[in-house]
């Protein structure tokens, strides 16, 4: 009995000490999985020009969470066990899906930035080569063209107005938009506005290097779409066969969703299927 009393003490104090040890880690952790998230998307909406309240982005990431793991968890009642757990899944991803579409939404935002700079530079070459300066070349293109180039370059122009020098202008967007292309066209302007040179030739060389790159890029992503298009249709195998056994025989899939070690199954395949979904993607993708 003394023995038995000691373990459990034992065991207690090793529980308190860990957890004392480990709570500011646990905390901070938790401050960056909630603040962080908000704060991360408030950042990349604000530099899309989306204006969002930090305070309205926390309400919406809480009601995506808790509501997407409640209605899991009513699902599955009266099963409370696994509702509990994966409701608890399911609302750990509702809280994280918010992040990759805003990622999702920023990199198309940059992909068009970049497509519309061939347009762009090209407007800008001439208005050089008529005479302009690279501060009305930029108005010119802020006139013609669409969004997103429109909004950037109007607060390049808005910033240098407000007394921002041109180089510290242009190298905030840079940093607002993280493209190799953009930064070698900024990076071109403030050498050439120092050293001196041919601003439209360099343009015009400029052009020439996105529209080549566009090209492998675009000869690389038709040769993984294959890879790509296999890989996602042998991921729907296991749900559709999964589907298409329980209409035929329910008898036979009932073990599956009435049995722990089925739950724990089907646990382990959710987790394979994300893994293989990481992994195809990791292999897809090219860098160019």
């Amino acid at each position: 009995m003394v023995l038995k009393f000691l373990g459990i003490f034992g065991f207690g104090l090793a529980v308190f000490i860990f957890s004392y040890s480990y709570n500011k880690r646990f905390l901070d952790w938790l401050r960056f999985q909630s603040l962080g998230t908000r704060d991360y998307i408030v950042e990349k909406l604000a530099q899309m020009f989306i204006e969002v309240p930090p305070n309205k982005v926390l309400i919406y990431l809480f009601a995506i969470s808790v509501g997407s793991g409640s209605i899991v968890f009513l699902l599955f009642l009266p099963k409370l066990i696994p509702g509990i757990v994966f409701g608890f899944m399911t609302s750990i991803i509702a809280w994280k899906s918010p992040k990759p579409v805003v990622d999702w939404m920023f990199n198309r935002r940059k992909n068009q930035f970049v497509l519309q700079m061939v347009d762009a530079l090209s407007l800008m070459s001439n208005g050089l080569k008529s005479g302009l300066s690279i501060v009305q070349s930029l108005g010119l293109v802020t006139q013609e063209m669409p969004n997103p180039i429109q909004q950037e370059f109007t607060l390049v122009l808005s910033e240098n107005k407000l007394g921002v020098p041109l180089e510290d202008a242009f190298s905030n967007l840079a940093k607002r938009i993280p493209s190799d292309d953009v930064e070698m066209f900024v990076t071109s302007i403030n050498i050439l506005k120092e050293t001196g040179g041919n601003l439209a030739e360099t343009f015009d060389t400029i052009v020439t290097t996105i529209r080549e790159r566009i090209k492998v890029e675009n000869k690389i992503a038709a040769l993984t779409a294959q890879g790509f298009y296999q890989g996602v249709f042998v991921m729907m195998i296991p749900p559709i066969l999964g589907v298409v056994f329980y209409q035929t025989d329910p008898e036979f899939m009932q073990p599956l969703f009435n049995t722990t070690l089925g739950w724990v199954a089907i646990l382990v395949i959710i987790v394979l299927e994300v893994v293989g979904f990481v992994v195809i993607m990791k292999v897809v993708k090219i860098d160019v």
